[in-house]
């Protein structure tokens, strides 16, 4: 997995370099066996493709093995379920987007400007990644399995903590007010990105979710 920089984050699924080090193609083509882990990178690189165009039906085990090229039997040998094909994304999502927020913690003392930076990261990310958005909003999970929608919620509110900290800090900084409810002010944070990515979704992916970003932040930050 690789990311461009915390501002402009891109998500990249790799198992590592050795898994996707694929040589020149042979003068005579021959069907060379994945090295390990390849595929697993493979489904999901391709689930998370097919996510990006969305047609009102569920993603079946039978299309993306045919996108694949392979049979259905063979993704399983990969993964249990399609259940865990969506654990995988979500996996993914929350390394990256707290490898990032831990990233702007430890370059950035001031707490408001924390919280200005998590904001742009958390839009900057569904903008660059709209199959990976359709998992964060759930929409994507929908007739899944409900443990799925759990483990989203899971990361939304393991975000808003982080705001929610970021907001704390800003007080002792003398940057937020004393008198400010903290958890309120966080929630309706997330609440805007959260309508952000829904917006961008529901829009075909046309509308920006950074649209307007940075006069969303004056009215919630200050």
């Amino acid at each position: 997995m690789t990311q461009s920089n915390g501002d402009q984050p891109e998500a990249v699924i790799t198992g590592g370099a050795d898994d996707m080090d694929t040589p020149a193609a042979p003068a005579t083509p021959a069907r060379k066996r994945p090295r390990p882990g390849e595929r697993r990178v493979q489904i999901l690189q391709t689930l998370a493709t097919m996510l990006e165009h969305p047609r009102g039906e569920k993603i079946t085990t039978a299309a993306l093995a045919a996108r694949l090229s392979v049979s259905e039997a063979a993704l399983y040998r990969h993964f249990a379920s399609k259940a865990q094909m969506y654990e995988g994304l979500i996996g993914f999502i929350e390394q990256t987007v707290f490898g990032l927020i831990n990233q702007i913690a430890d370059k950035e003392e001031h707490g408001l400007r924390q919280a200005h930076a998590i904001v742009r990261m958390l839009l900057s990310f569904a903008e660059k990644n709209p199959g990976m958005t359709r998992v964060l909003t759930g929409e994507a999970l929908v007739g899944e399995h409900e443990r799925l929608q759990e483990r989203i919620n899971q990361v939304v509110d393991r975000i808003e903590a982080s705001l929610r900290q970021c907001l704390k800090v800003a007080v002792t900084q003398a940057e937020f007010p004393v008198e400010a409810d903290i958890p309120a002010r966080a929630a309706l944070i997330m609440a805007t990105v959260q309508g952000q990515w829904h917006r961008y979704a529901k829009s075909g992916f046309r509308k920006s979710p950074s649209d307007h970003a940075e006069a969303h932040l004056r009215v919630l930050l200050g």
